[in-house]
């Protein structure tokens, strides 16, 4: 141990990376980066995903918080007491987050969400919505959806194993390390108000 940190050599760290094999790559980033920079007259850009399977969970025990020299101690065994799905849109212009959580994670709740948008951003705008290739956002049922609203949904969906080019992902990690990660939660009733609660201050403030 001591040699290693006297030669600063970290021989158990890992790079993780992926490649994406989308034909129309460059094209979609191009797409997607040019919403974000140059938006459309009379339109609205959001970025759009699903955060699955969020657990409720319970600590065995209190977090120790950080003292100096030491850091935040968790217990490693808990309480699982179900999950939830969140489904966000995130206003790349405003900042602004609409959302909503589900039992399940699938096409039809899909197109709810999508109603809770078009019900929450105003009329007479185009919404360009940008969205991962999750099979739930381009069943049949979803074409459907958005084939019969053509002047108010355009649809830009983003490169294969691209998840980095979605905004709303970064939007998830604030929730996560802000409100989820250090949370204790008796029921999934309690999780989705803290979901709530962080949403509501997020808009308060975007």
């Amino acid at each position: 141990h001591q040699m290693l940190r006297a030669l600063e050599l970290k021989p158990l760290r890992v790079e993780h990376f992926r490649t994406s094999n989308e034909p129309e790559f460059e094209h979609k980033l191009e797409d997607v980066v040019g919403l974000y920079l140059n938006p459309p007259e009379n339109a609205i850009v959001l970025s759009i995903d699903e955060k699955s399977q969020v657990q409720a969970l319970e600590r065995a025990q209190p977090i120790l918080p950080l003292r100096p020299g030491i850091p935040e101690r968790q217990t490693h065994d808990y309480e699982r007491h179900g999950v939830t799905n969140l489904c966000a849109a995130l206003n790349a212009a405003s900042g602004q987050v609409i959302g909503a959580c589900a039992d399940r994670h699938c096409a039809e709740d899909y197109i709810e969400f999508l109603k809770l948008v078009d019900q929450n951003t105003p009329r007479g705008k185009m919404l360009h919505l940008i969205v991962d290739n999750a099979s739930s956002h381009d069943t049949k049922a979803v074409r459907d959806c958005l084939a019969k609203r053509p002047k108010r949904f355009q649809v830009h969906h983003t490169p294969t194993h691209s998840s980095w080019l979605n905004l709303v992902e970064r939007w998830f990690g604030e929730l996560t390390g802000k409100r989820i990660r250090r949370g204790v939660f008796v029921s999934v009733e309690d999780l989705e108000q803290a979901i709530e609660g962080f949403l509501a201050a997020w808009n308060h403030e975007p």
